[in-house]
């Protein structure tokens, strides 16, 4: 017997369950084993050994170190020279190098990446990435930018060109030296700035032109993220407009860009990723796509960021739960396992149905942008439900990971445990690459120019939804029609639609008892604030069993 064995023997004699380690993420996951049934033997493999990676006291070990240890900044060297440069622990470096090397910064762009899935590169990416965010959300900011930058770089394909085979390198290199000279590159983001927010057609930034394609710019961003990249996508007022950059972090010669960091930002969660604020002067851009079209540009990268934003604050919700369920599983209260406590049981699975819908969506997401080229009903659901599943994925995160906490008790309220991390990360999807407030706006954004996305949408939806379809529509058609007269409605729209999505993907997969609990209590039930008012005609304990078996 090892020492760790006799230690959980001990404290199993003192009712303190083991903790949630050494389980394999993907196989005790039986929703994401079916989503990812039909892709080949080799990658559902890879997503095996991934699973069994990041749930290990290893990796564990990694993402605590990365958040206690957290990023420094260095603006000035021992003579008074500027530096501009941030120290990150070799924790954080040990997560990039590992999530580098299976391509998530890169992968759908990769022809040689996946060959035998090309049809589902979205798809095998969101699985790996669903699973990443299970161990630690914080490095895959600067991996998510990385990925979704090269849809603004093809707005440019000289710069594209240049840039492509930098990106799809998996040989992470962090030291400090020009992009040309580096192995790999990340890629940052910098739209933010302190008068606009997320109106950024208020930015001041300006960008000179100094030939052709190539500006100046000067300005400051309020936000910018993972600020050791050695580019960043940024947003800039030419003489025509907004326009979108390129910026290189260093020159060919290895001198400085013009970009001084002003400080690091101290942030609630998301602790092992610097965000820094930034003045820049003399500070020379690529332009991508035309002088005027900066918005535009980068909205095609904000998209693609905004799928991961529902990804993994799926992927934190699915671990915290596991966590909960786990402990709960191994812990008696008033003689019996609190897991079997009807009170606890139907807290525990009012979450998983959350979980299990916010899972369906997200990926189901992610197939559309595999299939959304030449097959307009795929085209029309990744334009109306990418800012929908961003908008509800990230927005119950918090909520249901406190209510996971919570279910663990005060041992939950200790920083040594990981849920205690995926609750300080979980606000952060919500509120970066657009809030809930934008994600709503855009959905408006969408019906002021037409109705026919929406009724394409609802096609599949009602055949989905099956029976429950035409009266689940009609719903969502009246909430159309209100948000028409009153755009203060909008998030009511929103939410409808991501519940009826979610319900029809459950039932497209076949998960039907799990859809009919689900659609009954959200679309169908009244106001709920809290967790745990299934009613008695669902088992409760059914659903947890399904969705969250039992160690063998």
């Amino acid at each position: 017997m090892t020492s760790a064995n006799r230690i959980d023997d001990k404290l199993a004699e003192l009712n303190q369950p083991s903790l949630w380690s050494g389980i394999n993420a993907y196989r005790s996951d039986p929703l994401i084993v079916d989503l990812t049934a039909a892709l080949p033997r080799g990658i559902r493999e890879d997503l095996e050994n991934m699973g069994r990676y990041v749930t290990s006291p290893e990796a564990q070990e990694l993402a605590r170190m990365a958040n206690q240890g957290t990023p420094q900044l260095r603006t000035h060297g021992p003579r008074g020279e500027r530096l501009d440069v941030v120290e990150f622990h070799p924790a954080w470096h040990a997560l990039m190098r590992r999530s580098m090397s299976v391509g998530l910064h890169s992968s759908v762009w990769d022809p040689q990446a996946d060959t035998e899935a090309k049809d589902d590169a979205h798809k095998v990416r969101a699985a790996r990435f669903y699973l990443t965010a299970q161990l630690e959300a914080g490095h895959l900011c600067p991996l998510t930018m990385t990925s979704a930058s090269v849809a603004a770089l093809s707005a440019s394909p000289a710069v594209q060109k240049d840039w492509a085979p930098k990106i799809l390198s998996r040989k992470y290199d962090s030291s400090n030296r020009p992009a040309m000279q580096k192995s790999a590159v990340t890629i940052g983001m910098g739209m933010t700035e302190k008068q606009g927010g997320t109106d950024v057609r208020a930015n001041r930034s300006a960008a000179e032109k100094v030939s052709e394609g190539i500006y100046r710019l000067s300005g400051h961003k309020w936000f910018m993220s993972a600020p050791m990249s050695d580019a960043f996508i940024m947003l800039a007022q030419t003489k025509e407009g907004m326009g979108c950059f390129l910026v290189p972090r260093l020159l060919e010669d290895g001198s400085a860009n013009g970009l001084q960091f002003q400080r690091l930002k101290d942030k609630v969660g998301n602790r092992s990723n610097a965000s820094s604020e930034v003045e820049f002067s003399d500070t020379f851009g690529f332009l991508l796509g035309a002088p005027d079209a900066g918005i535009r540009t980068i909205l095609d990268m904000v998209t693609l960021t905004r799928l991961d934003c529902a990804l993994a604050s799926s992927g934190m919700m699915r671990a915290s739960l596991a966590e909960a369920v786990h402990h709960t599983r191994g812990r008696s209260v008033f003689g019996k396992m609190l897991v079997n406590q009807p009170i606890m049981t139907r807290v525990l699975a009012d979450m998983a149905l959350d979980i299990a819908a916010a899972t369906a969506l997200s990926f189901r997401l992610a197939d559309a942008f595999d299939k959304a080229r030449g097959n307009a009903e795929q085209a029309a659901y990744a334009r109306v439900m990418t800012p929908v599943a961003k908008y509800w994925c990230c927005k119950i995160a918090p909520a249901l990971i406190y209510e996971a906490m919570e279910c663990i008790g005060g041992n939950g309220y200790i920083e040594e445990r990981p849920i205690a991390r995926h609750y300080r990360e979980a606000p952060v999807n919500a509120i970066w690459e657009g809030s809930g407030n934008v994600m709503a706006l855009d959905v408006l954004r969408v019906l002021n120019r037409g109705k026919d996305l929406f009724e394409t949408v609802f096609s599949g939806l009602a055949r989905d939804l099956g029976p429950a379809g035409k009266k689940t529509i009609d719903v969502l058609r009246a909430a159309i029609a209100l948000c028409e007269q009153d755009e203060g409605a909008a998030r009511l729209l929103v939410e409808q639609l991501a519940l009826a999505a979610g319900a029809a993907e459950l039932y497209r997969l076949g998960a039907g008892r799990i859809a009919d609990a689900f659609i009954e209590t959200r679309l169908a039930g009244g106001w709920r604030s809290t967790y745990g008012m299934l009613d008695s005609r669902f088992d409760a304990s059914y659903i947890v069993d399904l969705l969250y078996p039992p160690a063998a």
